[in-house]
Parts: structure tokens; C-alpha cells; sequence
């Protein structure tokens, strides 16, 4: 048996605890997982113009691009860390934060009025409170849902008045046109097409209930790759200002990716997205925490929960931006 004298033991592990334990991170890492969302147009010009490709070859690091079908599938991946960055609404991913998701949001990539409620253009649906006892599709754990929920929280009504089709955005959008169902919690650019193309109608809108597009990352990965992230976000920024830049460039990446009609493209992007905003400020926060507590007021956040200190432990602001 070989045997340490007490020096010998001590200076050894003195010396463990002063080795590093792996390599640098960035150097560690050998890709970025990221996600791409129809109703995030910068993720698109990102992902087109291989910015991150270029910004991360460099150091050997790979870009593995991930498509989000809604906010509910964004928390999904980063839940289970098949995704390091997801595209969701700011009230999306608070929602989740409270249910334990482990997710921080780093950046606003839009301000967007995507959801309205959306019905047939020969309903007789005219108002929120003609919901009552109609069947509605919409999408758990995204805006349209919140949306839906505190527009009939707004009305006297609840959940429970109506009947809640579960389906995937695109998949309520054909259900609607369909006629399976007598309305629903439409996002664009599905929401867009169908107006252009089915005569859909938007009977309640509310721009300023509908929180902003934001960016999360894991927490596991902020912790462990800080520099990584204020590089993603530096060149989320430069596709940002390159969407600002050239409107007609935006528009022809959007087209190319989802093959939609000039005249939806035009509706979503003209009418119904502002790319001018970047960090999460007093805005995105009082939007996003009015939503919060809307949703608790309707039961769907229990009512012992902090929702302040629960977006507070959301947003991490401290990551830095490049100046405008």
C-alpha cells in the first residue's frame, strides 16, 4: 500500500482545488443550439445570412437550428436542453419561469401585435362575450392562450364558458377555416394569411396586451458560457438593425422561408411588427408582469405565487448589448 504523508496529502489537494476543472468554456463548447420562429422575422435574416455561422466558425463551434412552432414548443426544447436559445412572448416564458422551466430572457426581438381573437368572415361572432359556450382553438402556453384568457376574463367569463380546442397555431388556423371550431387565438403569420385569404376577421384586438417577442436562454448555459451569449446577442443585433435597414431584404428572407404571399408578409411585418427595440426594459417588464398578474386574477397562476419576484428571477438585463 503506498502512503501519503499528512504535507504530501495537503499539498496535493491544494493543488487539485487550484487546477481547473475542464477547459475554458467557449473553447468546450463545440455548438450552439438555437431555434428559428416564423413569428420572430430577425431569427430568419439570422439564420438566412449565417451570421452566427460566420461570427462562431471561427472557433470551431457549429450552429444546430432548431424551428419553433410556438412559445409553447420554444419552453418545451429549453426545458429539455435540446435548445441553448428559444424565441417566445415575454408573458410565455414567465408563465413557464413560475412552473419551474429554468430559463432567463436576455433580449426583445420584437414588439409585436401577432395574436388577436379571429372568427369566419360570416360569423356572427362580434365581440368576446358571443364566445361563450362556442368551441375556441387555441395553443396552451403562448401569448394567443394568455390573450384568449384575459380577454374573457375581461368580458365576465372564463375558461370554463367556453370550450378550449387544444391544437399547434397553424393547425387552429385550418380548424377555423374548416369550420371545426366557432373561433380562435390566432397568431401570425398564419392570423395574416388567413385574413388575406379567407376573409377571416379579427373581432378583438388589443395591441398592448400582447407582451414582446423575447429571447430566453438556459440557465445552465448563461452560467457556463456568459461570453457566448453576449456574442449571440451582438450578432442578434446585427440582423435586427440589418431587418431595419432594408425592409424589402426582410421581407424577401421572410417570403423565401415560409413562402407566403407578398400580401401576408406585408400585413404581418408593415402592420403588426416593430424591430426598433432591443432590451428588456421598464416597458417589456410592466407588460409582461401586468399579463402575470391578469392570469392570476384568472386562476391560472395560483394566487400564493409572487409574480414579481418570479419575472424579476426571469430577466436577466446584465447582459451587454452593443449601442445603437
Amino acid at each position: 500500500m503506498i502512503k501519503f504523508s499528512r504535507r504530501t496529502l495537503v499539498a496535493s489537494l491544494a493543488a487539485m482545488t487550484l487546477m481547473p476543472v475542464s477547459a475554458d468554456a467557449a473553447d468546450a463548447l463545440k455548438e450552439i443550439r438555437i431555434d428559428w420562429a416564423t413569428y420572430n422575422p430577425v431569427s430568419l435574416v439570422l439564420k438566412q445570412k449565417g451570421l452566427l455561422e460566420k461570427e462562431f466558425g471561427k472557433d470551431g463551434i457549429s450552429i444546430v437550428w432548431v424551428q419553433s412552432a410556438g412559445s409553447n414548443k420554444a419552453l418545451e426544447f429549453l426545458n429539455a436542453g435540446s435548445i441553448d436559445f428559444g424565441s417566445t412572448a415575454g408573458s410565455a416564458a414567465l408563465v413557464a419561469k413560475i412552473n419551474g422551466n429554468p430559463v432567463k430572457s436576455i433580449y426583445v426581438y420584437s414588439r409585436p401585435e401577432w395574436t388577436a381573437l379571429v372568427t369566419t368572415k360570416d360569423s356572427k361572432i362580434a365581440s368576446v362575450a358571443d364566445l361563450k359556450g362556442k368551441r375556441v382553438a387555441v395553443t396552451r402556453g403562448t401569448d394567443p392562450h394568455i390573450f384568449l384568457v384575459r380577454a374573457l376574463l375581461g368580458a365576465g367569463l372564463s375558461e370554463k364558458d367556453i370550450t378550449p380546442v387544444l391544437l399547434q397555431h397553424a393547425d387552429g388556423k385550418t380548424a377555423l377555416i374548416r369550420g371545426d371550431v366557432d373561433a380562435w387565438a390566432g397568431l401570425d403569420p398564419m392570423m395574416a394569411q388567413a385574413e388575406i385569404e379567407d376573409g377571416a376577421k379579427l373581432f378583438y384586438r388589443k395591441p398592448e396586451a400582447n407582451t414582446w417577442g423575447i429571447l430566453n436562454v438556459r440557465e445552465q448555459f448563461l452560467k457556463d458560457h456568459p461570453d457566448i451569449v453576449r456574442r449571440v446577442l451582438a450578432t442578434y443585433e446585427e440582423a435586427r438593425k440589418e431587418s431595419l435597414a432594408s425592409y424589402d431584404e426582410l421581407k424577401k428572407t421572410f417570403i423565401s422561408v415560409t413562402k407566403l404571399p407578398e400580401a401576408v408578409v406585408d400585413k404581418q411585418l408593415k402592420e403588426r411588427t416593430e424591430l426598433t427595440y432591443n432590451r428588456i426594459g421598464a416597458p417589456q417588464r410592466e407588460s409582461i408582469l401586468e399579463a402575470g398578474l391578469a392570469l392570476q386574477k384568472a386562476g391560472v397562476i395560483d394566487a400564493k405565487v409572487d409574480v414579481k419576484a418570479a419575472l424579476d428571477s426571469l430577466i436577466d438585463d446584465q447582459v451587454p448589448l452593443p449601442t445603437n
